[in-house]
């Protein structure tokens, strides 16, 4: 009985590092096709559109915000159902969207295209499969498996941005398109389909008292105060990163830089994403994951507030841009980790979809606000903000911090009650 056990739990845990494997490799495609590869076309597309860029860049806005849409839908039929199913179907989608994309002839079947592809890519792209992840592994693993995934993804702009340029440049923007989205299909419908199952604890654990379950937790969760700290966190991280990531070039181009040094640098960010992650799990052994974050975010504040001040030079422009840059992808691996040991993973994935909606709205929205600041008050007001928002990151991630028993490790008939403790711990 015993070696039945062993054999038993050594292929369970086999499936779920495979499945890691997957999920990493998917992402990779799935970032470099759906998101990173429209920066590439978006030039000879509006060009072929005869429209401007601003038009033309409308769209990414509009498909960003689509997913936002989908994104607490798809985390409660996470929670309910798992993720093979609904990350197969969005592979197909998004193969059949990125084809029809290609193949546009009108602003407006652009937007609807790629309004068709926001909605798919909430379907396979992060929080999907980092609920997957999430669901699968016990604490102690938990970080090492999302941080295997997200690591690997964080190359995706290094991949297919440059690989997006040379079918361009062969080919023409519409090919290079159709050439991707038969790449994602081939690479992501087969491995969603095979690898993603269905977490143990879902199967055993189906039915109504799950349900009620799942419902109490959310219910407690949106009554906690550390709940919308959290949420304060990681929308102005993810706007901070989002308005960087739009005017860090037109910035150092602006200190008196070349256009093709400031691209280079400005390069450095997904690179250091995948560093910053790392640094950040090695030392969690050590201290707390929030208050990691906390400091990575108040550097992140000081850097850019250097900015203005050291970026005239090489040097001091390439330092202000690596000490943000260890922060670049941090609250992606920050996010699933608070979110799963404060409230278990029975409802992780309609509350990560809860605060994906807001953080993915700052996302769209903050380059916007950004360009606002810098037309009345120069770059420097910019970076202002976004040192400002990185504060206000490190001040969430660490309010209120404690971590009482998880609301999900509760039996369903105690949760309700466990709202109003965790209402009343956060007064």
């Amino acid at each position: 009985m015993a070696a039945g056990r062993r054999v038993g739990g050594h292929e369970r845990g086999s499936a779920r590092w495979r499945m890691v494997a997957a999920l990493a490799v998917t992402q990779t495609v799935g970032y470099g096709v759906l998101y990173y590869a429209f920066a590439v076309v978006l030039q000879p597309m509006a060009a072929t559109l005869h429209a401007s860029t601003a038009v033309v860049t409308g769209a990414l806005t509009c498909s960003v915000l689509a997913g936002a849409v989908m994104a607490v839908p798809v985390g409660r039929w996470l929670d309910r159902h798992g993720g093979r199913a609904l990350m197969t179907t969005g592979s197909v989608l998004a193969t059949v969207l990125v084809l029809a994309w290609s193949q546009i002839r009108t602003v407006a079947q652009l937007y609807l295209a790629l309004i068709g592809v926001g909605l798919t890519a909430a379907m396979v792209l992060y929080e999907p499969a980092l609920t997957v992840v999430v669901s699968w592994f016990p604490p102690r693993q938990r970080a090492k498996a999302v941080l295997a995934v997200i690591a690997v993804a964080g190359f995706a702009s290094t991949i297919f941005m440059p690989l997006t340029g040379i079918l361009l440049d062969r080919y023409g923007w519409r090919t290079a398109l159709a050439v991707l989205a038969v790449v994602y299909g081939v690479v992501a419908v087969p491995l969603h389909a095979l690898t993603v199952r269905t977490p143990p604890r879902a199967e055993e654990a189906a039915g109504r008292p799950r349900a009620d379950r799942r419902r109490a937790v959310v219910r407690a969760a949106v009554r906690d105060r550390r709940f919308w700290w959290l949420a304060v966190a990681f929308v102005a991280h993810g706007a901070a990163m989002s308005a960087i990531t739009v005017h860090l070039v037109g910035f150092l181009v602006h200190k008196g830089h070349p256009a093709t040094f400031a691209a280079t640098v400005a390069g450095l960010l997904g690179v250091l994403s995948v560093t910053g992650r790392l640094v950040l799990t090695g030392l969690h052994r050590r201290l707390p994951l929030h208050v990691l974050a906390a400091v990575v975010f108040t550097v992140q504040a000081t850097a850019a507030a250097g900015l203005t001040v050291v970026a005239g030079s090489r040097i001091g422009a390439a330092a202000a841009v690596v000490a943000f840059g260890i922060g670049f992808g941090v609250a992606s691996l920050v996010k699933p980790a608070l979110l799963a040991d404060r409230y278990g993973t029975t409802a992780y994935g309609t509350l990560a979809g809860v605060l994906a909606t807001p953080i993915t709205v700052a996302k769209a929205a903050a380059p916007l606000a950004a360009a606002g600041l810098i037309a009345t008050g120069g770059y420097p007001a910019m970076l202002a903000a976004v040192g400002a928002a990185c504060l206000l990151a490190a001040v969430g991630i660490t309010a209120r911090a404690s971590t009482p028993t998880p609301v999900s490790d509760i039996h369903p008939t105690r949760a309700v009650e466990t709202a109003g403790q965790l209402a009343a711990a956060s007064d």
